[in-house]
């Protein structure tokens, strides 16, 4: 049996991963409080449900609360159990909220839009511990889909699972970065006008990249720290790693790099690669965010 929970800031797009995981035919809950997971994960496996997808937040109440000691209940119950926690920052949110018009569930007469937000930012903040963290602050809605689709689609093995993104700086830094690497000061392929249009994917980027030896010296200790640490990241229980690489604008660097070490650990452990300047890239140019 495979169980999908997710959890999030309300506005961070908790209803498109919902609807992802619906339409590729899983029993979707919404708002279950979180005392109730476990027998309704019992009924639904004795009922013959074998793709599961559970919404708990802060809709919930006080039961929010229980949650962790949950999800421990259900890693013992089922095979596969995975934990999506979305999120965005404030100013993504406010944008949402006034968009939609929809009244935060924190909200009440002498508490602002941003008081609500903080409020239930501290409220999730040990359930945010669980999950692979999302920062949707700069998705599109269909990012925010395929993101979901990649990460219910990875195999289902024991371990962790490691997450290389790329980003760009002046956009700031994810929110859901565990480790943080910053490789600006590594020559820059912006200033060849040949290579300024083109990504840390393509070939003639790759090759220019792959020449200067101190990106080589730069990608090979990066390499080596999450070598060496990734161990005791596994013995404290993490489920979900990401270590975000950041340039200038995340087009040409972090993504050679973050391509790089993906290759390089493949065959240990669960990856997977996400470009962050891609996604606000398509933003910039006229796309909503998720919400």
């Amino acid at each position: 049996m495979q169980v999908i929970l997710i959890s999030g800031l309300s506005g961070s797009g908790k209803s498109v991963a919902l609807n992802v995981l619906e339409d590729a035919s899983y029993y979707v809950v919404d708002n279950l409080p979180a005392t109730l997971l476990p027998q309704l994960v019992a009924y639904l496996r004795d009922a013959g449900y074998r793709r599961v997808a559970v919404a708990v937040d802060v809709r919930s109440g006080a039961n929010i609360a229980a949650l962790p000691q949950q999800v421990d209940q259900l890693r013992a119950m089922v095979d596969d159990l995975r934990f999506i926690f979305l999120e965005a920052r404030d100013d993504a949110l406010i944008a949402r909220f006034s968009e939609t018009r929809r009244k935060h569930p924190l909200a009440r007469e002498g508490v602002s839009l941003e008081e609500a937000i903080q409020c239930e930012r501290d409220l999730l903040a040990k359930v945010a511990e669980l999950g692979h963290r999302v920062d949707t602050s700069d998705l599109q809605a269909n990012t925010l889909r395929a993101w979901v689709k990649d990460f219910v689609n990875i195999a289902a093995t024991e371990g962790l699972t490691l997450m290389f993104q790329s980003f760009g700086f002046k956009y700031g830094i994810p929110l859901d970065a565990d480790l943080v690497f910053d490789v600006r000061c590594l020559p820059n392929p912006h200033y060849d006008p040949r290579l300024r249009p083109l990504t840390g994917r393509d070939r003639p980027v790759i090759d220019f990249l792959a020449g200067v030896p101190e990106v080589g010296r730069m990608a090979e200790d990066i390499r080596r720290f999450v070598d060496t640490w990734l161990p005791a990241y596994v013995r404290d229980n993490r489920s979900y790693l990401t270590v975000a690489i950041g340039c200038t604008g995340g087009q040409h660097r972090s993504v050679y790099l973050a391509e790089w070490l993906a290759e390089r650990f493949r065959d240990r452990v669960r990856v997977l690669v996400r470009h962050r300047s891609a996604a606000r890239r398509a933003s910039d140019a006229g796309g909503h965010g998720a919400s």
